[in-house]
């Protein structure tokens, strides 16, 4: 076991940008993505202000007991954000630091109690563009909400909010599942538990979302996967696998056959692609399975 579970104007080719709120109101129904959070803290204290402003119902604390671990969580999981505690130091905390520019889209955050000892980490924290720095004792209070804006999962939600032009997602069901789809930040949705969330049943989701020519439900679904498959894939810290393995596909050949099928290109391809020009590939006849009905995500249910 690796980890104790813890329970600009945007350029519109730009796949983050900006925050949102991960829990919304879908048709009466409450849809919420868990975010998953990475740690590496030591200290009592800051490991108790962390469980207190993300409990199990809210988000799930991943607490590493090394910084080699928590590369290991990084790689594993997807991680909507890192927590690093400052005030610890030591090489585990600099190998942290080292994380913050091979996985730029992932936020990093410190937390120290700025005790004069901690200029340094503080330093190291401002030198590889930690997303913000939150002073123990004084910011437990609102540690919440002002780390959730910037999860990964929350600035890819606001970035896609609106469904692109080219997909026609015009009606109020489509822009609704839509929305939920892309709250998931990447990972596997099945259309099964989406249809429960809007409560419709799966078949009337189904038909009514490529209904006017709109692109098949699966089909979105994969496209939002690869959209965040081709943001992690501007990583240093990721290779194909990694990606493949953190969005829940089932394997790297998994991902490239979904990349081919929905884009037309490798996924070594994908880094050097903005959103805009994933979803003009896919707009190009590439929204219609050939089945008749949508059976949802190919990820393993």
């Amino acid at each position: 076991m690796l980890a104790r579970d813890e329970g600009r104007a945007a350029d519109p080719g730009d796949a983050l940008a900006g925050p949102v709120a991960v829990e919304s109101r879908i048709g009466g129904a409450s849809t919420v993505a868990i975010p998953c959070i990475a740690a590496l803290v030591f200290r009592d204290r800051a490991r108790a202000a962390l469980r207190v402003a993300f409990p199990r119902r809210r988000a799930r604390l991943l607490f590493a007991r090394s910084g080699e671990e928590l590369g290991t969580i990084l790689r594993s999981t997807l991680a909507d954000g890192v927590l690093v505690d400052l005030g610890s130091g030591g090489d585990d905390v600099n190998r942290a630091l080292a994380f913050a520019r091979e996985f730029p889209s992932l936020p990093f955050v410190g937390i120290a109690p700025l005790r004069g000892a901690d200029g340094p980490a503080l330093a190291g924290a401002a030198e590889h563009e930690f997303a913000d720095v939150f002073t123990e004792g004084v910011d437990d209070a609102v540690l919440r909400s002002l780390i959730t804006p910037v999860l990964f999962s929350a600035r890819f939600a606001c970035a896609l909010r609106e469904p692109p032009p080219a997909l026609g997602l015009d009606a109020p069901l489509q822009r609704l599942a839509w929305r939920n789809v892309i709250s998931h930040g990447g990972r596997p949705v099945q259309t099964g538990q989406l249809a429960a969330t809007l409560g419709v049943t799966r078949e009337h989701l189904s038909r009514s979302f490529a209904s006017a020519g709109a692109p098949n439900l699966k089909r979105v679904i994969d496209l939002v996967r690869l959209l965040a498959a081709a943001e992690l894939s501007k990583n240093p810290g990721y290779d194909v696998r990694d990606v493949a393995r953190v969005l829940g596909f089932a394997s790297a050949s998994h991902l490239s056959s979904t990349s081919q099928r929905i884009v037309g290109t490798k996924p070594a391809s994908l880094a050097r692609l903005r959103a805009i020009d994933i979803v003009d590939r896919f707009s190009q006849g590439r929204g219609r399975s050939r089945g008749a009905s949508d059976q949802g995500s190919r990820a393993p249910r």
